[in-house]
């Protein structure tokens, strides 16, 4: 597999992403050592893999768009490698693909941030923006990198529907938004009225691990779009 130098002007989350009209505050800087542990390790990958991204990876997509997407973290070999959400392991094959049937992306997903997809009335970012030590970033991570999440959906005004990916991305949209989880008990599918109009819809982790154990089927991920589209049609 030939991989290429990226740099962040290079990268189609930085050319749809803050200069497309993402706030500013929403993105971390670059290189960013906020959160001591996961700098150290996104220093470590550098100096493996000095053509690959290594930093916090931008929001992608539509800044004017009604539907956010918050994953939990980027990949070590997905969008740490790439730069760009969901791109290059599995998670973003079904992802992408599940954009694609709903019509909220256009060309062909190729697992590279130059492949021309584009997305349309959907933006995706993650509740922590750089990849963790075996994909588990700890309470202090989340936390520190709410910050971005919670002015992302300050800056992104036309926003009437999160989906989450898996229960710290639910936990973390609440947190942004200054609501209790309490009130708010995550589950595949449900949906949850919030603050401003805004609508809250979970759904497991569209991982490798969670299809392959059956936990997350095609059908099951594709049923949250359909509660998706309805809750921007309503």
């Amino acid at each position: 597999m030939t991989i290429t130098t990226i740099t962040m002007n290079d990268l189609p989350g930085a050319q749809q992403g803050s200069a497309a009209g993402f706030p500013p505050s929403s993105e971390p800087p670059l290189p960013c050592t906020l959160c001591p542990r996961l700098h150290s390790f996104v220093t470590s990958q550098q100096a493996e893999h000095p053509d690959w991204h290594n930093g916090p990876v931008p929001t992608y997509g539509d800044s004017s768009a009604q539907l956010l997407i918050v994953g939990l973290a980027p990949g070590l070999r997905g969008a740490n490698r790439t730069g760009r959400p969901f791109t290059g392991d599995y998670a973003g094959d079904l992802l992408y693909a599940t954009l694609g049937a709903f019509g909220f992306a256009k060309g062909t997903y190729d697992a590279r941030p130059d492949d021309g997809v584009t997305l349309h009335n959907v933006a995706i970012t993650n509740a922590v923006r750089c990849v963790p030590p075996q994909n588990k970033p700890v309470g202090a991570e989340i936390a520190t990198c709410n910050t971005f999440l919670t002015e992302l959906l300050a800056g992104m005004q036309n926003v009437r529907v999160i989906m989450a990916l898996g229960r710290i991305s639910h936990d973390a949209v609440l947190r942004a938004l200054g609501l209790k989880r309490s009130a708010h008990t995550f589950a595949h599918n449900a949906v949850h009225r919030l603050i401003d109009g805004l609508t809250l819809i979970d759904s497991y982790h569209c991982s490798r691990y969670n299809t392959n154990t059956g936990r997350l089927t095609v059908a099951m991920f594709e049923a949250v779009f359909d509660s998706i589209q309805v809750n921007l049609e309503g």
